[in-house]
């Protein structure tokens, strides 16, 4: 999940005083804003002695939705977040590209079985790397041992933009981290990988496979994967500010709001917003985007090492066991300024979308994602409506 490079856009903005507000949607009866008092009293914290510039979440339970956010879409100017805020959603982005892929074996375009080799060939090739050991599948639920090339700062740092091969490259200057099948490793290069797959095999880009087979069907309009290099944020959004990293809670603060993805692309480019996440992911784990054997492929999970704390990964999908022994469903994003989480219940009826637009965090919790799971089990491991 985490993506770290040393590229991005400086800049000291200064803090504002936290301010709150929680909204319900029409639809929500008027307990609902009440249920969810202690949701909003963990945003507002999350900014006051967390450090964080702005959160926001939305609940999605049943048809009922709840939107709440603390902090600020901007310091410069104060501006509050809005449920129509965009960010960058980082590996959330294996999600889409994951059942984009199930698709295609739904329709008998290719199986998960399929090697690296077979749809590229020479290119899963060097260091102890050999694309005809590693198949569709392993590259879905990082068991392929391929390096993962956001570990090498360096070789990203040396080119302004990337293309997805030069990724691939980066990865094959390295050994392999274990023989295809052997162990579980989180690995960027898998997507990557997959993306070019998916492209190789319907002849169009991945942006627009993406939009085409999810974003319009499930109407989701603020959900897209970038075009090359544009760095752009399009449509409403908030800054995203980054402290590259450092955890010093004096250090500086960058705003990487503009940030070239091509670096990320399949692996961690796309933008959305709290209500599209919240909408996919429900359609997804209530069985609306895939047919069930596809549907079984996804949620079939094997364990994962030195990676989110009680987690297990399925093909772009990953479990969590929270403190309360509660299991929810999802996944979770990070890059530079702007960390996220979405995660629900095993078939949907209930979700929490959250994001963070920084990428630090004070006040006892080591990085958002300690924000984040007190807010799943806040929703998840009390009574249902709160």
């Amino acid at each position: 999940m985490h993506q770290h490079t040393a590229h991005t856009d400086s800049g000291r903005p200064g803090a504002e005083p936290a301010k709150a507000g929680g909204t319900v949607s029409e639809s929500a009866p008027a307990s609902g804003a009440e249920g969810h008092e202690a949701v909003q009293r963990l945003l507002q914290q999350a900014v006051a002695q967390g450090g964080l510039p702005g959160i926001l979440a939305e609940v999605c339970d049943g048809g009922r939705q709840w939107f709440g956010t603390a902090g600020v879409a901007d310091t410069r100017t104060g501006r509050k977040r809005s449920p129509q805020d965009r960010f960058r959603i980082g590996s959330i982005s294996k999600t889409f590209v994951a059942t984009v892929v199930l698709q295609l074996a739904a329709e008998g375009r290719l199986s998960l079985d399929d090697t690296a080799e077979l749809w590229l060939p020479g290119v899963v090739n060097g260091h102890h790397h050999d694309g005809a050991r590693v198949n569709v599948r392993m590259l879905l639920n990082h068991t392929s041992g391929i390096f993962n090339y956001t570990d090498d700062q360096e070789a990203l740092n040396r080119y302004e933009t990337h293309s997805p091969e030069s990724l691939v490259q980066i990865a094959m200057s390295h050994p392999h981290t274990f023989a295809p099948g052997s162990g579980w490793a989180y690995s960027n290069t898998n997507y990557v990988l997959a993306g070019l797959i998916i492209e190789r095999a319907t002849g169009r880009a991945l942006a627009e496979e993406i939009t085409e087979r999810i974003s319009r069907p499930f109407g989701l309009t603020g959900t897209y994967l970038p075009h090359g290099s544009d760095p752009m944020i399009h449509g409403p959004h908030s800054r995203h500010y980054t402290k590259l990293f450092q955890t010093d809670p004096g250090a500086p603060v960058h705003d990487a709001t503009e940030l070239d993805s091509s670096m990320f692309w399949a692996a961690g480019g796309m933008i959305s917003t709290a209500g599209d996440l919240n909408r996919f992911f429900r359609a997804l784990l209530g069985g609306r985007i895939l047919p069930p054997d596809q549907q079984r492929d996804m949620f079939t999970t094997v364990p994962t090492r030195g990676w989110i704390s009680n987690a297990a990964y399925g093909l772009g999908v990953s479990s969590v066991r929270l403190p309360c022994g509660e299991t929810v469903w999802g996944m979770g994003g990070a890059l530079f300024g702007s960390w996220s989480y979405a995660y629900g219940a095993r078939h949907g009826e209930r979700m929490v979308t959250t994001n963070v637009n920084g990428d630090w965090s004070n006040g006892g919790w080591d990085d958002p994602i300690g924000i984040f799971t007190d807010l799943l089990e806040t929703k998840f491991c009390r009574r249902s409506d709160t």
